[in-house]
């Protein structure tokens, strides 16, 4: 059930970019006045968007204290039995 409400919410995440693109696709074609103020605002929502949801992830894994997937550095977590590893 925990991961249908992750997916769930990864769906609405992705939905909300897609009209995010499509607005800004959609403002950049038409000229109104204001337009190019909408415009603007779009473009800083298409790329905060995605770098404030990262924060919020990454945020909410250093509150609960887990794992999550926008760690800064998964690989430098101490596990046991990785010290003598040869791969490559």
């Amino acid at each position: 059930m925990k991961s249908k409400s992750k997916q769930i919410a990864a769906i609405i995440c992705v939905i909300l970019l897609v009209l995010l693109y499509v607005a800004t696709l959609v403002v950049s074609l038409l000229d109104f006045p204001g337009s190019d103020k909408l415009f603007a605002a779009c473009l800083v929502a298409t790329v905060g968007l995605p770098i404030l949801l990262w924060i919020y992830i990454w945020l909410y894994g250093k509150l609960t204290s887990r794992k999550t997937m926008a760690d800064l550095f998964p690989e430098t977590d101490s596990e046991e039995g990785t010290d003598g590893d040869n791969r490559g």
